[in-house]
Parts: structure tokens; C-alpha cells; sequence
């Protein structure tokens, strides 16, 4: 059997990898759309300003899309390193939308960011602007097709196991592309990318206003990302709610850690505001609710159920049981092909089979499995509840607190003859660290909360990760971290570096007098 040793490393690299890479991507899908918003204004109208406001900010999007490809690269390498079954047991299924992100996307954005940079003094106005456009739907698109693996992971549909190959064999191409579940995980995704990219431009025109420096530039970036990231937070919060109603579809229990319900309610259920959660009592000490509002979500309904926790622990545990049967079925197809007996059991508990697979764990012959070791497997089904429950509410509470500000800053720009309030500038300013930390901590969530499952109710995550030593897994653990801290730093210092300059840095001579006084 694997260490816990082994895959808590394995998952521990792999998640560390994600959150750095994470860092980088929100950033460049928001800032794309902002460029394509100021370049077509400069196109319509001609004004200097709005070709200056591309290019500046055109600059800061560069630095951060070239270090979010470094982190990007090395998170794909690590399923054949560190996940060899996985991609042994999932590749046909999952490494097809990868492939055609690379095939596709990356190379689609990768060349028209070439040329957005460098140019400028060769391709006329319309032109430029078709190349932005261009490398904004690469970039997008890239995001689909890399969410679409996420979300097949999350909600295995267009799939099958096949005991003759001893893996995952995909059935229908449109049903892995079309997964309601990814399609909802990309538009939320996305929508957050675009307030981080809203939240960037707004806070540093802040900083720009506050010092009264580059005041013409600062307040038409202001506007914009004001404007855009208020359509955009709306979108976060709006789609963030069809988000949580697929998890109530395909993912009843990870719906009920992030609200601790451990008791199924009668519909339409609550929502817990706040709660005193205590896992070992399975219950919550106390909680401030809302009535039926977790019932709506979760269902689209006032009639429909939400399990609770000790429901769904219930049910989970027949499954298990019923997976030993499967589980047994398959070892024995695996030394007698021409079984008809085990053929006809394994057809009959398929879909528990990946149940069965959890008591893996704790023996290597499932048959042998304790009343125990059944109980160890089903309590694993659930992830803890305390770090869903209170992520979920703060990366929510992030989620409103953006959409005050956004909306204030907005209603600020249209009074077009008063100053932008300096309180509001400070909070915009203070605010420029809020959607990294509500995107991760949505990514905490999604994945944290499909555990114990690679591929939710399919592949254990034990069973998932490659045979290492554990004393390799610290080294590259380690060189990871440092590597990735590194490129952290390299991007807030030259992020800070051109931000100081602000557009004096496009060597245009319209700006070097507010550059020189920075």
C-alpha cells in the first residue's frame, strides 16, 4: 500500500505549484479584456491617451503572462511525475482538452502577444486591435479548455471504466466539453479573473491619484476599471450562485461541508450564515441561519431535499460495501478474463467500484475489510468541515466587499466635476490584494473539497500518485517553493518598479515631468 506520507507530500506539491500559478492567471485574464477595452477607444477616437493607457498597461500584463507560463508548465509535468496512475488511468479522458489548450490556445495567445508588443509601428490601428482581440480569445480559450479537464475531475460524465484496459475510456467527446460542471466552473472562473484585472488597474490609478500625479491617465484608467470591474464582480456573484447549484447536483457532499449541514432539513433548507462547528459531535454548537435560502441555491426549488452529512455518510457506506463486490470482481477478471460470474458482478456494481477502491487504504485485499476499516473509509468521504465552511463565507464576504467598492468607485466617475473621495482612493488602494485571496481560496474549496477523490467518486487520491521516495518528494518540494517564491518576487519587483515609473516609462516624453517627481 502507498504511504500517507507519500500522497499527503504528492498532494502538498501539487497544490503549493497550483496556488503560485494562480497567483498569475486571474491577473492576465482580466487585464486582456482592459486592453481591449482602451485600445478601442483609441481606435474610435484617436485620442493619444487611450493608445498610452494600452501600452502601460499593456507592459504590466506582459511581465505578469511570461511568469504565469513558467508556473504553468511545470504544473502539467507533474501528472506523469507525480501522478503516474492517474494519468495512466484518466489520460485518454483528461489529457485530450489539455492537448488541445496547447494545441490550440496557447499557441494562439503565445503569437499574438508577440505581436501586440512589437507591433505597434507596424500594423495599422485596426489591425492592432484585431491582434488584441485575438490574443484576449487565446487567452480565454486557454482557460476553457484547462477548466474543462478540472471539471471533468469534478463531474465525471462522457466516460466509462473498461476491465479489459484496466482504465477510464471516454465515450462521448461532446459530454466532457459541455459538462455542466465545467461550463459553470469557466464563466466563475473567468468573471474572477476579470475583477482581479478590474481590481489592479483600479487600485495603482488610486495610488496615482492620491499622489496627484498622471491625473488625466489615472482617472480614465479609474473609470474603466470601475465600470468593468462592477459588470464583472455582478458576474462572480450571479454565476457564483449556478456554480453552487451544479455542486448540488453533482456534489452533494461537498455542498454540505461548506454549509455544515449535518442533518438533512426539511425544503427549502437554510443557509448558515455563521456557525460553532464541532466536527467530532458531527453537529454545530450554534449558527446564525437564513431561512430557506441554502434550499434555493442548492436545488432551484422549495420542494427538493439537501442531504446532511450523516445522510450522505449513510449512503456512502453501501456503496462501499457494494464496491467490495466490485473491486473483488474486477481481480478476478484480471486473472480470468472469461469469467461470466465476475463479468456480470462488476456490470452490476460499476458504479461503486471507485467506492470500493477507498478501503485500498487500509488493506490490499478488500475482502478482507473489517466493520472498522468500512466505517475509517466512509467518515474520509467527507473533507473537514471547519476549512470548507469558513472559506467559503470569507472568499464570499471578499466577493461583496469588492462589488461596495466597484460600485462606489463607478458613482464616483460619473460626478464627473467632484474628486474621486480620497477615503474611497485609500480603499481601493488597500483592496488590491482581495481577489488573489478570494480566488484561492475558491480553488481551496473546489479542490479541498473533492477530496478523497482525483476524479470524484471514480479514482481515490491514494491510489493516484506515482511510486517516490518521500526523500525525493521533500527535495523537489522544497526546490518548488524556492523556485516559484523567486518568480513571486522578480514579479512584485518589477510590478512595483514600472508602477512607480507610470507612463513616463513609455519613453513618450508626454509624461517625463509627473515620472521624474514620482
Amino acid at each position: 500500500m502507498i504511504s500517507e506520507q507519500l500522497v499527503d507530500l504528492s498532494r502538498l506539491q501539487f497544490a503549493a505549484t497550483a496556488m503560485y500559478h494562480f497567483l498569475f492567471v486571474p491577473l492576465t485574464l482580466g487585464m486582456v479584456w482592459l486592453l481591449v477595452i482602451m485600445e478601442t477607444v483609441y481606435v474610435m477616437t484617436g485620442q493619444v491617451v487611450w493608445k498610452d493607457m494600452t501600452r502601460f498597461w499593456g507592459k504590466l500584463f506582459g511581465i505578469n503572462f511570461a511568469l504565469g507560463v513558467t508556473t504553468g508548465i511545470t504544473l502539467e509535468f507533474q501528472f506523469g511525475t507525480n501522478w503516474a496512475y492517474y494519468s495512466h488511468y484518466v489520460g485518454d479522458i483528461f489529457g485530450a482538452p489539455l492537448a488541445i489548450e496547447g494545441l490550440m490556445a496557447f499557441f494562439l495567445e503565445s503569437t499574438f502577444i508577440g505581436l501586440f508588443f512589437f507591433g505597434w509601428d507596424r500594423l495599422s490601428r485596426p489591425q492592432h486591435l484585431l491582434v488584441t482581440v485575438l490574443m484576449a480569445v487565446g487567452t480565454n480559450l486557454s482557460a476553457l479548455w484547462i477548466l474543462i479537464a478540472n471539471g471533468w475531475m469534478q463531474n465525471p460524465v462522457g466516460a466509462e471504466f473498461s476491465w479489459q484496459t484496466m482504465r477510464m475510456e471516454m465515450t462521448d467527446f461532446w459530454a466532457v466539453v459541455f459538462n455542466p460542471d465545467a461550463q459553470a466552473k469557466f464563466v466563475h472562473t473567468v468573471s474572477a479573473g476579470y475583477v482581479t484585472g478590474a481590481m489592479f488597474v483600479l487600485s495603482i490609478s488610486a495610488w496615482y491619484l492620491l499622489r496627484g500625479r498622471d491625473v488625466a491617465f489615472a482617472r480614465r484608467s479609474f473609470r474603466v476599471a470601475a465600470a468593468f470591474g462592477l459588470a464583472s464582480v455582478c458576474s462572480v456573484i450571479v454565476l457564483g450562485d449556478e456554480s453552487g447549484y451544479t455542486v448540488g447536483e453533482a456534489q452533494q457532499t461537498k455542498l454540505a461541508a461548506m454549509e455544515a449541514m449535518w442533518e438533512t432539513e426539511p425544503a427549502p433548507a437554510s443557509f448558515n450564515l455563521i456557525a460553532g462547528i464541532d466536527e467530532a459531535g458531527q453537529r454545530n454548537r450554534w449558527a446564525v441561519e437564513i431561512p430557506y435560502v441554502m434550499g434555493l441555491i442548492g436545488t432551484r426549488s422549495v420542494t427538493r431535499e439537501i442531504p446532511g452529512i450523516r445522510e450522505i455518510k449513510a449512503r456512502n457506506r453501501e456503496r462501499i460495501v457494494n464496491g467490495i463486490a466490485a473491486v473483488a470482481a474486477l481481480e478476478t477478471l484480471r486473472e480470468h478474463r472469461d469469467d461470466a460470474a465476475a463479468r456480470e458482478t462488476l456490470e452490476r456494481t460499476r458504479h461503486d467500484l471507485g467506492f470500493g477502491l477507498l478501503l485500498k487504504k487500509y488493506t490490499a485485499d478488500v475482502r478482507q475489510a473489517t466493520p472498522e476499516m468500512i466505517d475509517r473509509a466512509m467518515h474520509d468521504t467527507v473533507p473537514r468541515v471547519a476549512p470548507m465552511f469558513w472559506s467559503f463565507r470569507l472568499m464570499v464576504g471578499l466577493g461583496f466587499a469588492m462589488l461596495a467598492l466597484f460600485g462606489l468607485a463607478f458613482w464616483s466617475t460619473l460626478k464627473t466635476r467632484r474628486p474621486t473621495p480620497r477615503w474611497l482612493l485609500r480603499w481601493a488602494l488597500w483592496m488590491l490584494p482581495a481577489p488573489w485571496i478570494a480566488c484561492e481560496l475558491g480553488w481551496l474549496v473546489a479542490e479541498y473539497g473533492r477530496q478523497p477523490w482525483t476524479i470524484y467518486g471514480v479514482l481515490p487520491t491514494h491510489l493516484s500518485v506515482s511510486t517516490l521516495s518521500v526523500e525525493s518528494l521533500y527535495g523537489s518540494l522544497a526546490g518548488f517553493v524556492g523556485f516559484y517564491t523567486a518568480l513571486l518576487a522578480v514579479e512584485m519587483w518589477l510590478m512595483v518598479k514600472f508602477a512607480r515609473q507610470g507612463p513616463g516609462s513609455l519613453g513618450t516624453g508626454r509624461y517625463q515631468f509627473e515620472a521624474a517627481h514620482a
